[in-house]
């Protein structure tokens, strides 16, 4: 597996991805997946990272600002989709424990997540790179008429903004 930097390229093969998370009704509100230019004005300039194994992508994890305000600059919203083809198979780790050294180096302290209760999968992934629930959202929204519940989890840096 390799690890690269997401380019305006590799948005169609991302873009399957993420439809594949949207199909489980598991992954996030969103019904459909933005065009490139959406997506990339909606996520960091950084910390965009795609896992490879040959030439299909696995999966890929990037960051969104949780806020326009200054405060909040070190704070990022994790998203990370793994093709259905590739799940259980230890991509999602390797690329999350790689966007958490990437935030890092670009001095975010904190990271945090709004994970479906239902998305066991998704939970135990970030709590095994160290993130803590610290939060459950009753009825946060509503996706096909259904309000749905939402953990909130988050990791602080052990480097970053002591």
């Amino acid at each position: 597996m390799k690890i690269v930097n997401i380019e305006p390229g590799h948005y169609e093969q991302l873009a399957v991805i993420y439809l594949e998370g949207i199909a489980t009704g598991h992954a996030t509100f969103q019904t459909t997946a933005p065009g490139w230019t959406a997506w990339d004005e909606s996520h960091l300039p950084h910390s965009r990272l795609a896992a490879f194994i040959d030439k299909e992508m696995s999966g890929w994890a990037a960051l969104s600002p949780v806020s326009s305000r200054c405060v909040y600059a070190g704070v990022g919203e994790v998203s990370i989709y793994i093709a259905a083809d590739f799940r259980g198979k230890g991509i999602g780790k390797a690329l999350l424990k790689a966007l958490i050294t990437e935030s890092e180096a670009h001095g975010l302290w904190t990271l945090q997540s709004g994970v479906f209760p239902e998305n066991t999968a998704s939970i135990k992934l970030h709590e095994d790179c160290g993130f803590r629930q610290i939060g459950y959202r009753e009825k946060i929204g509503k996706m096909a008429g259904v309000w749905r519940d939402n953990i909130l989890l988050e990791r602080r840096s052990k480097t970053v903004g002591l």
